[in-house]
């Protein structure tokens, strides 16, 4: 790896030594910053006439060194001439996140359409005589990734990177000419290592798609190639063995939603509740739990409660609320565990029913749409115990359901570890990027032959 001949300290800490030749300063003193507009919804009355609708760019359209400019995920507010000259886009501006996921920054290449931004981002237009846009986001981008904006904003309240500490934030500018080699450089190799990254994911979402087409075949066709069919009477169900049943969940199961947040016991009645932790929609996920300690929280349960609520090993548990339908199987841990009312905990009848074929057939069912299509979605969902309940649900013999539960463990952790690979190649390349990037636009790399 090149190195300069001759470094001095920055000044800043965590930057550490920079190239001798190279200057250090604030970025107020090399660039623009505009916040953007308040939303506005309608024009002001009497003055229709002097606004247009126009596009603009929010902080979810701002990726780490991209922007999600899908057509559906633009939207339109109401602009004045002189709000136009104000928040339009121009190329090679850079934006950032002001609220939301602050820091996020990503550079404006132009696009067919023009566009404007709202008051969650920062537009910082650089001083072109001084700075090379491209490189003046790639060092945003390492200010950003080694947490240096979230640590210069208010933990207290909701985090906002306002202009003035957005402003105040420490540069490095090599001369122009370099600054221009190094971005060019990192557009190069940041292209690939994107590339390789787009080729994991892929192969990821492929995998994905296997697993579920494996478990939707085992749970409707079984294992048997050659056994006899019939009519499941239900349309996208399609045919099932002969032998199976086909019937509803409530017939098999019983169904409780969780409790109510409680955040303290009733007055009076304090001897009688304890803290004991609770599971919530955000610790299910798809055939798994995200148990975490930091993740598990905790609420007032009375001896009847628990009594009610408490998971025992092979409940199924699916969300209510939140992402609805994510289902998981709960098989035990080192502690008592109970159920917060975004939870549906299904109780299988043993003697009939398998768990774990159960909890295969209520994920086909969630991963196809089925529970998506039978809540309201005027107002926020919820899949109710009386949804849930109706839900149709077929059944081979209890040794078959076995079986297949078996085979579909296997299968799907097969799956789930070359998941996990290519998750984990992402990772490492992920972390060569930003390291890459940290190494090169702090000098600790060179990348010139100058």
């Amino acid at each position: 790896m090149k190195k300069y001949y001759e470094y001095k300290d920055s000044g800043v800490a965590w930057i550490g030594e920079v190239p001798k030749h190279w200057e250090v300063g604030k970025l107020k003193h090399c660039s623009h910053i505009v916040l953007g507009k308040m939303l506005m919804t309608s024009p002001p009355k009497g003055s229709e006439g002097s606004y247009t609708l126009e596009k603009y760019l929010k902080s979810k359209n701002v990726g780490w060194l991209q922007l999600f400019l899908e057509e559906d995920n633009i939207d339109e507010m109401w602009f004045n001439q002189y709000e136009k000259s104000i928040y339009k886009l121009q190329e090679n501006d850079i934006v950032m996140n002001e609220g939301g996921d602050i820091g996020k920054v990503s550079c404006w290449r132009g696009t067919d359409f023009d566009c404007y931004i709202q008051n969650s981002i920062n537009k910082i237009t650089a001083d072109y005589n001084r700075v090379d846009a491209g490189f003046l986001c790639y060092w945003l981008y390492n200010l950003s990734s080694l947490g240096y904006f979230w640590s210069i904003v208010s933990q207290i309240s909701i985090a906002h990177l306002t202009k003035e500490k957005l402003s105040n934030s420490p540069v490095v500018l090599p001369p122009i000419t370099e600054q221009v080699a190094i971005a060019t450089y990192l557009d190069t190799h940041c292209a690939k290592i994107d590339n390789l990254i787009s080729i994991q994911q892929k192969r990821i979402a492929l995998l994905q798609e296997l697993k579920q087409s494996v478990i939707t075949h085992a749970v409707t066709k079984g294992l048997n190639p050659n056994v006899e069919m019939k009519q499941s009477g239900v349309e996208w169900i399609g045919d099932v063995p002969k032998h199976w049943k086909v019937c509803k969940l409530k017939h098999y199961s019983h169904i409780v939603l969780g409790k109510m947040l409680m955040t303290s016991p009733p007055k009076g009645s304090e001897g009688s509740y304890t803290l004991e932790k609770y599971l919530k929609s955000k610790n299910v996920g798809w055939l798994q739990l995200f148990l975490e300690e930091d993740n598990i929280d905790e609420m007032w349960f009375n001896q009847y409660e628990k009594s009610i609520y408490k998971l025992q090993e092979n409940d199924i548990v699916m969300n209510e609320g939140g992402d609805i339908g994510k289902v998981s199987c709960w098989r035990g841990v080192d502690f008592d565990c109970y159920i917060q009312n975004s939870i549906n905990k299904i109780t299988a009848d043993y003697k009939r029913v398998n768990a774990g074929f159960l909890c295969y057939w209520l994920y086909n069912l969630s991963s196809l749409g089925y529970f998506w299509s039978i809540v309201s979605q005027i107002s926020i969902a919820h899949l109710t115990k009386e949804k849930l309940s109706n839900s149709p649900v077929v059944l081979p013999p209890i040794t078959e359901q076995a079986a297949i539960a078996s085979y579909l463990d296997h299968k799907c952790t097969t799956i789930d570890t070359s998941i996990s690979n290519a998750q984990h190649q992402i990772d490492l390349l992920q972390e060569y990027k930003q390291s890459l990037i940290t190494e090169v636009v702090t000098g600790k790399r060179k990348v010139t032959d100058n």
